[in-house]
């Protein structure tokens, strides 16, 4: 019986999608007879791990779903024994890398790819827990309908389970390697009040993570694309596509990754950067490697302490440290596209050796830009005032700390792609027997 992961993260409080997902579970087992893994991975606060586990403790039982409910010391338990099993130099560091103290979107996402593999699992599906799933004459719209029917299927094989077919014959023989939707409702990133307040700051503040040599043209339809997901318009009828993937259109709270993917390469561990779990979505476009398209898309909402005191200025700071990352990631992001199918070995598998050597060399780039984004971001802040400005004021004295973080997480994620091989094997020989369920 094929298995699979399907994992929300979660540093805040979310009963309800646990209580949602777990549906979603049960599904998966009813339409495809997978066995799934719930995997819970929780990094919140004492109180609300306690309504997360009453919630998981409230999942009516279904034969083929495992739960899996882990706070951050079962979390760390599994990865020392992985790290220890390896036998790789710097354990301490990479632990480090792989459970930080700080917010890490790629950190969080690469636990559940390394409990995947020792749990057996051949794809992971990953939700968020500020989303929510759309209803169709009132049942929810579950994505893993068409992450299921193609995630690593040839790709020839999966034509079959789609709405529409434009992949190029070149590449039928490869497999799925990412099936994938967005949401619908709010901005992924909270700058939703900034256009409220002034349309001409919010175009300077997005544009703000295009490449430096982007021309205006390309900095405006940057900003129309960004953020937005699909809109509004809800659910009516199933479209999916194969092709390679668009990955626009494709968010991290529905996504279904191909483990021959996840398992070659992981996501940068980058700290208190929005963004930092998305590189996998160009890796895949870039290697030529086919995708599934669809428009299962889920709810997205914000939750209230992005908002307001200490909440605003840390997803703010994230914010500043997604611009700063780019400076590193789009160096790789060229190279990779340069290389295209180069980047997969005979058997259509990602080299990673390939892509560690790009990282190493971005991190040598010139900081200039940075320094450039830093003095936008602060002019644009200072124009809209208020908490903007006091924003501001907070992010100036910490200029030169963010800007030798941005290089040192480039340097990190090589460090982890080199080791990543064997922590990968490592895993699949850790018992998962003490995991909590």
């Amino acid at each position: 019986m094929r298995a699979v992961c399907l994992t929300l993260p979660t540093n805040r409080e979310c009963a309800g999608t646990i209580t949602a997902i777990g549906a979603e579970a049960a599904y998966a087992v009813r339409r495809f007879g997978v066995q799934v893994h719930l995997l819970v991975l929780d990094s919140a606060d004492p109180q609300d791990h306690r309504r997360h586990a009453e919630a998981v403790a409230a999942l009516p039982p279904v034969e083929g779903v495992v739960v899996h409910h882990l706070d951050e010391a079962a979390q760390r338990a599994f990865l020392r024994a992985a790290i220890d099993r390896s036998g790789l130099a710097g354990p301490d560091k990479l632990l480090d890398l792989m459970l930080p103290d700080a917010v890490s979107y790629g950190a969080c996402t690469n636990r559940a790819f390394l409990l995947a593999a020792a749990l057996g699992c051949t794809s992971v599906h990953r939700r968020d827990s500020d989303s929510r799933y759309q209803l169709l004459d009132g049942e929810p719209v579950f994505p893993i309908e068409h992450e299921l029917a193609t995630i690593g299927a040839k790709a020839a094989d999966a034509a079959a389970a789609v709405t529409g077919h434009t992949l190029d014959p070149a590449h039928a023989d490869k497999p799925v390697a990412l099936v994938g939707a967005s949401f619908i409702g709010e901005l992924s990133v909270d700058l939703g009040e900034i256009h409220d307040l002034d349309p001409e700051v919010y175009h300077d503040v997005v544009a703000l993570w295009a490449p430096g040599a982007a021309t205006e043209d390309q900095k405006r339809e940057l900003v129309a694309e960004s953020f937005i997901g699909a809109g509004t318009e809800p659910f009516t009828a199933d479209r999916a596509v194969l092709d390679r993937p668009d990955i626009w259109r494709i968010d991290m709270c529905n996504i279904a990754l191909d483990h021959e993917v996840y398992e070659r390469v992981p996501l940068p561990p980058a700290t208190d950067t929005i963004g930092s779990d998305y590189f996998l979505h160009h890796l895949v476009y870039d290697a030529t490697l086919p995708g599934v398209t669809h428009n299962r898309h889920i709810v997205n909402y914000y939750t209230p302490e992005r908002r307001t005191g200490s909440g605003f200025t840390a997803y703010q700071e994230r914010y500043a440290k997604f611009l700063l990352s780019m400076l590193y990631l789009y160096p790789v992001y060229s190279e990779m596209e340069l290389a295209g199918d180069t980047l997969l070995d005979e058997r259509h598998r990602v080299r990673p050796e390939v892509i560690a050597d790009c990282a190493r060399r971005s991190a040598a780039t010139d900081r200039t830009e940075n320094h450039r984004r830093l003095a936008e971001l602060d002019r644009c802040y200072r124009r809209l005032g208020g908490k903007y400005a006091e924003f501001a004021d907070h992010l100036a004295p910490r200029r030169a700390r963010l800007l030798d973080e941005a290089q040192a997480d480039i340097e990190d994620f090589a460090l982890l792609i080199d080791a990543w091989g064997p922590l990968v094997r490592a895993s699949r020989a850790t018992s998962t027997e003490r995991l909590p369920r």
